[in-house]
């Protein structure tokens, strides 16, 4: 009979365990794609108690309570932060099979060091006792949980109008750790991770409701010092802000798409569009489409310019129940897979791109498995030679950043491209307890590899093995993205 969550949790073959031990278990963290709040990294935050750190907005979560009968007052209500975490405890068992099982005894296992028990309702007063008393460690903070995960760097993901105040602290305080390191000849215990900003610019897109969009035009206005009365000054704005995020060591944007926007557009029609929009009319489908095609180029054309990675990530159906809406918001946990065609439209703003000598290095991501072949296909279409894996089909994300979900993807990918330059995992997430879907994809990945080699479908070469393991745990994130490490 196998035991849980071992040593050897998914490693299926010895050498699997071999390749996982020796060459992925230690290797740090490159977490180029997450959600983290940045203010909390800046001030190396300590968290209360359990339920902020582990609970707060995580919707994964919230649906599996929904689902298991919890009131929503004891998911995103009143209830005391005890209430919320026995009710989560209460979810667990409920959970097997459901890849939060295994996520929910990692995270109590690394960092909280609580592996001698399963979480239910009768370990949850223990459980909480136990990891209370860790987080209220220095040990525990933020940018403590940072270190002991090995976390080397992290992109979060930022409106073009932040501040990014919460980064340049972030920077500072590395600086002044490395000039003390150097000025002293000692060498530190502890350098701080460095905390980079991504551009997201969904907000610039966002036309459905013309006052929400005019408020952040105005927004917009505030940090550039401009009037953003024309087309003209709208593409200056966002052109400042691209270049503010710059000079604050951002190389990544970041696109949610429900589709890709790849539809034609003439400049009269877009500069009427946003005549329109500023306004305060509404815009027709059609329009916004167009006016969202035409922001798609201008963002890959800045992108490629400056030498930035564009990520894409295609096809959530969002906000689908009105209930929630109401009474929670978006991110309540009421997104789910959508199933629109997606590849032609892609194909058109790639290709746009492309032609004009401005497609730069692109990460897409897809929410639907039944695209994971279009999306594995799509980026062989656009290699140029220019740099190795320049188009990247990118990890397991959202709904699929589980077991089936992740060697679905490695196999699609190893099938159709070329998974020795993979760029390799990322959270995704809001929570600093995530950092094991690092350690959940390694395992994942190195029992593919070990399985094949066991069988006989790839050599019995570790160093051969070993090295594409840490280059797609590691070494190529470094090398693709251009980060000062």
């Amino acid at each position: 009979m196998g035991a849980f969550l071992t040593e050897n949790f998914l490693l299926e073959t010895d050498a699997a365990v071999r390749l996982y031990q020796e060459y992925a278990a230690e290797l740090p963290i490159l977490d180029y794609h997450c959600h983290l709040p940045p203010v909390q990294v800046a001030v190396d935050w300590q968290f209360e108690n359990l339920t902020e750190i582990w609970l707060a907005g995580d919707h994964y979560k919230w649906r599996a309570m929904r689902a298991a009968g919890i009131p929503e007052e004891k998911i995103t209500g009143n209830a005391s932060p005890r209430e919320k975490f026995g009710a989560w405890a209460q979810t667990v068992p409920w959970t097997l099979r459901n890849p939060l099982y295994h996520w929910t005894h990692l995270e109590l296992r690394r960092p909280l060091g609580i592996d001698d028990c399963l979480l239910s309702p009768e370990t949850a007063d223990s459980v909480w006792e136990r990891a209370n008393e860790r987080l209220a460690t220095p040990e525990f903070s933020a940018r403590g949980i940072m270190r002991q995960m090995r976390v080397a760097l992290v992109c979060t993901t930022d409106d073009p109008v932040d501040d990014l105040a919460a980064h340049a602290k972030v920077q500072t305080d590395r600086k002044h750790i490395l000039d003390q390191s150097l000025k002293t000849g000692k060498k530190q215990s502890y350098i701080p991770s460095q905390m980079l900003p991504t551009f997201r610019p969904d907000r610039a897109r966002a036309t459905e409701s013309p006052t929400a969009w005019n408020a952040w035009c105005d927004q917009l206005e505030a940090v550039t010092k401009m009037n953003i009365w024309n087309l003209s000054d709208f593409v200056e704005a966002l052109r400042k802000r691209h270049q503010y995020f710059h000079d604050h060591g951002c190389r990544l944007s970041d696109h949610g798409l429900t589709v890709p926007h790849g539809s034609n557009f003439t400049e009269a029609e877009v500069t009427a569009t946003f005549k329109t929009l500023r306004g305060g009319t509404e815009i027709m489908p059609d329009a916004r489409d167009k006016f969202s095609s035409f922001l798609m180029n201008l963002f890959g054309e800045m992108d490629a310019e400056a030498g930035w990675t564009m990520q894409l990530h295609i096809g959530p159906q969002r906000n689908n129940c009105t209930r929630l809406w109401k009474l929670v918001g978006p991110d309540a946990g009421a997104d789910s897979i959508g199933d629109k065609p997606i590849a032609s439209l892609l194909a058109k703003l790639l290709d746009r791109l492309d032609c004009a000598g401005k497609l730069p290095k692109t990460i897409l991501y897809n929410l639907n498995p039944s695209m994971n072949e279009v999306l594995a296909t799509m980026i062989g279409n656009f290699q140029d030679g220019s740099i190795p894996g320049k188009m990247q089909f990118g990890s397991g994300w959202w709904f699929l950043d589980q077991k089936n979900g992740m060697e679905q993807q490695l196999e699609s990918l190893s099938n159709q491209g070329l998974l020795s330059l993979f760029v390799g995992m990322l959270t995704d997430s809001r929570s600093f307890l995530s950092y094991t879907r690092h350690e959940y994809f390694r395992r994942i990945l190195c029992n593919l590899l070990g399985r094949d080699m066991t069988r006989g479908l790839l050599p019995n070469d570790f160093d051969m093995i070993g090295q594409m393991v840490q280059n797609i745990c590691w070494f190529n994130a470094v090398r693709y993205f251009g980060f000062d490490m």
